[in-house]
């Protein structure tokens, strides 16, 4: 045997055994980093099967091509820069959040790890989380599921079923209150509409406080933006609308389902499928820096007719017909 043949068959040899332990390793996994500032999932999270199932309909399988790491700060918002810090040691390929804070500390922890917003109810240009929706720039893109503009809407409805109402409170969570005050006010003036504000804090006690301070005020409608812990104890909000006959109007449906009156607000199914696609494109090599942040584009009015009987309210027929749902 010459030498150049047994340099050819050791080569030959080496080569072989090289693709063999390369196809031996297992393939990296992409994982989706969330992060909550909740015990449980916030409001879109508990409609987790549908987010996984947006993903499964592009591809990916839970436990073979995706993995999720999610973290929760128990309602313990200081604890959200640690966890945050987490899901980068844990090198996770894309963090998803949607409240303000848990996106600044997403944010705040990595600069590099891309980082898609899903839904966020405030601006992501004034929060300072993009440079603009069309141009990111950046880490961070995602959706928003607006502010202070459905609220505009959700205020017009209120004054179409209940025509004669004068003073609206509003339950308000403290981080989104300025901003989206501004966007309600000139609708609140041109409808003939008093506001009556009312922040809610992070404990029960606050949002039992917010109720005391209503009952004294007395006014003929209420509205809701949602907080997490309004979203918490939603029977309750329920319950005292119902008790003092006040027609309400909620963001979410789940409000509705749970025997609230009406609720108009974005169609989460579209939003979950829209942010599915995100984390695709960037999980096949696009920067979130050129995936343009999108607004909703569907939304949801639901009307609960029980709810109404309770209150002693007859919804007019042509608020009726426009409902995407009316439960009997």
């Amino acid at each position: 045997m010459t030498k150049k043949v047994l340099v050819w068959i050791l080569l030959t040899f080496f080569v072989a055994n090289v693709s063999i332990a390369q196809a031996q390793q297992p393939k990296k996994i992409p994982r989706i980093g969330g992060l909550s500032q909740g015990s449980s999932p916030p409001a879109a999270f508990l409609r987790s099967g549908l987010w996984r199932q947006e993903l499964a309909k592009l591809g990916y399988v839970e436990g073979k091509t995706i993995a999720f790491e999610n973290r929760f700060a128990e309602e313990k918002p200081d604890r959200l820069p640690g966890l945050a810090a987490e899901l980068v040691r844990l090198k996770v390929d894309v963090i998803v959040a949607i409240s303000p804070p848990e996106i600044r500390a997403a944010k705040e922890a990595s600069s590099t790890i891309p980082i898609v917003m899903l839904g966020t109810p405030v601006d992501p240009v004034a929060a300072g989380f993009v440079a603009s929706l069309a141009r990111p720039g950046g880490n961070v893109t995602g959706l928003t599921s607006l502010g202070g503009e459905l609220l505009g809407k959700r205020l017009e409805l209120l004054k179409e079923v209940s025509p004669r109402i004068s003073r609206v409170a509003i339950l308000w969570p403290r981080p989104t209150y300025k901003q989206q005050m501004k966007e309600i006010e000139p609708v609140a003036q041109f409808l003939g509409i008093q506001i009556q504000s009312f922040i809610v804090g992070r404990s029960l006690d606050g949002l039992e406080s917010a109720f005391s301070a209503i009952s004294k005020k007395r006014p003929n409608a209420l509205l809701v933006a949602v907080s997490r812990l309004i979203m918490t104890h939603r029977a309750r909000v329920i319950d005292f609308a119902t008790k003092r006959r006040l027609p309400a109007m909620y963001d979410s449906n789940i409000f509705v389902e749970d025997g609230g009156l009406m609720s108009y607000g974005v169609d989460w199914t579209a939003l979950f499928r829209r942010a599915a696609i995100h984390v695709d494109k960037i999980l096949k090599g696009t920067k979130p820096a050129d995936i343009p942040v999108e607004q909703p584009m569907k939304f949801e009015f639901i009307i609960n007719l029980k709810a109404a009987k309770a209150i002693g309210l007859t919804i007019p027929p042509n608020v009726l017909v426009r409902a995407n749902q009316v439960i009997k």
